[in-house]
């Protein structure tokens, strides 16, 4: 084992053992987590001014931020609802300060741009008795998250070192939340089991954003067996995956779970086309045993919930009987969007609009949970090209360099939550983010240089 990979493995033991014993912490001691949360803000924030964020440190720190968003939330760490979202943009606004954007950011730009008329809008159409301010607060972070990650992101060239640091960051506040919620219901069975998202398992938090970031994390600790080449580490993480991926399915929040399963396949499409004859048969056998795994997490979460969670994935009620809507809903509320657009094509409804727009056709007050026809509903024409610059520019983007493993996994994962949990957290607008980063290998860099050089 070389020095560098000895180091990088002892860093992820040391950042594991801290995190495990962190989510104990917080089960033993739940007031304490406004006072870590601060302390871990304040450290990450004179990191990146004394090192003026040579290392990428704020995107580090923005990592950390949205892999801990819904476990700050859940122990009622955060100080307001969006602190997360806000956390990330001050973040990543202090690491530009230092490093700048890349002059080919005009899209982006325009991207945010477009997003403001839509407040003028919803100012105009807003109930007398509306909350506008959260309204359009809580509508508008997500996208501007998205928009000012693209902005630190896109063509930034990152060393892969680097790189591993930012996903090792956006997965060990994971880590910390799974621990948690072991204690918290360290059993499925002395709990009633709700198959329409399971409370239970959750510790008493929403099943759809658990589900989400567990995906996450499942996601990135499979692929680690990729590209980590190292057996006690990846024994490690196999039992991570495990552990993860237990929690995750019994939410019985299935969009979350699948749009995980979706990235590990999207990661290994490319990364299997980018292997060369000798490392086929290793990343196969690799293949298999995730497979292995990922069969052995279904029996055994199967068991713990008495067939249960098979009815849920399958679209049927406890007693078997197919149910008629597999959206739980959300297709009425993507009907009311598309119809708030056929009426308003051009200005929109207005930002945040949305959930007074439902309540008046509807009769039910609930928040959008698909971006896209959000966009639509409340931006009109405009919508349509914010959606435009967000799908084509990564793609162009891809295609031109293609030296981004996991370009195809973070865009589905983006895609995928946006379609069934909109932006309610900081993770999918922040991993659109990633995709667009400029991975730097050094040792093929230095390799060669050499070669140019003894030419």
């Amino acid at each position: 084992m070389s020095k560098e990979n000895y180091i990088n493995n002892q860093f992820y033991i040391r950042m594991l053992l801290i995190h495990l014993g962190y989510g104990f912490l917080i089960f033993l001691f739940p007031a304490l987590s406004k006072i870590i949360l601060l302390l871990i803000m304040a450290s990450f924030l004179f990191v990146i001014l004394d090192r003026k964020n040579k290392g990428n440190e704020a995107l580090m720190a923005a990592a950390y931020i949205s892999g801990g968003e819904v476990f700050f939330r859940q122990t009622g760490a955060l100080f307001f609802w969006e602190t997360g979202k806000y956390a990330v943009i001050i973040f990543l606004l202090v690491g530009m300060f230092f490093k700048g954007a890349s002059s080919k950011t005009v899209p982006y730009w325009l991207y945010l741009l477009i997003l403001f008329p839509g407040v003028l809008i919803a100012s105009f159409n807003f109930s007398y008795d509306a909350e506008v301010r959260k309204l359009i607060a809580f509508n508008l972070a997500g996208p501007v998250c998205l928009g000012i990650s693209a902005l630190y992101c896109y063509y930034k060239k990152i060393k892969r070192e680097d790189f591993q640091r930012v996903l090792l960051m956006l997965l060990m506040p994971l880590v910390a939340q799974m621990t948690y919620l072991y204690f918290y219901t360290p059993s499925m069975e002395e709990v009633r089991i709700s198959l329409s998202g399971n409370y239970a398992a959750t510790g008493g938090f929403g099943p759809n954003q658990i589900a989400t970031v567990f995906g996450m994390g499942c996601f990135l600790l499979a692929t680690r067996l990729f590209t980590i080449k190292d057996k006690l580490i990846n024994l490690i993480d196999i039992a991570l995956l495990i552990l993860m991926g237990y929690r995750g399915i019994i939410t019985f929040s299935r969009g979350g779970i699948i749009t995980g399963i979706a990235c590990i396949v999207a990661f290994l499409i490319f990364f299997y086309y980018k292997q060369d004859s000798k490392r086929i048969e290793g990343t196969n056998l690799r293949i298999v045993v995730l497979i292995g795994i990922s069969t052995a997490i279904w029996i055994f979460s199967s068991l713990e919930t008495r067939g249960l969670i098979g009815n849920r994935y399958s679209n049927r009620d406890a007693a078997g009987q197919l149910k008629e809507d597999i959206t739980t809903g959300r297709t009425e509320l993507i009907t009311t969007e598309l119809t708030a657009f056929y009426k308003h094509p051009i200005t929109g409804i207005g930002v945040g609009k949305g959930i007074e727009y439902r309540e008046e056709n509807l009769g039910i007050k609930i928040a959008s949970h698909n971006e896209i026809s959000r966009l639509l509903a409340e931006h009109g024409v405009l919508g349509i090209f914010a959606l435009s610059i967000l799908i084509f520019v990564p793609l162009i983007f891809w295609f031109k360099f293609q030296n981004n493993y996991y370009f195809l996994a973070f865009v589905t994962f983006w895609f995928l939550t946006i379609n069934h949990s909109a932006m309610r957290i900081a993770m999918p607008a922040f991993v659109y983010g990633l995709a667009l980063l400029y991975i730097v290998d050094e040792k093929k860099n230095t390799v060669h240089r050499k070669r140019l050089t003894g030419q």
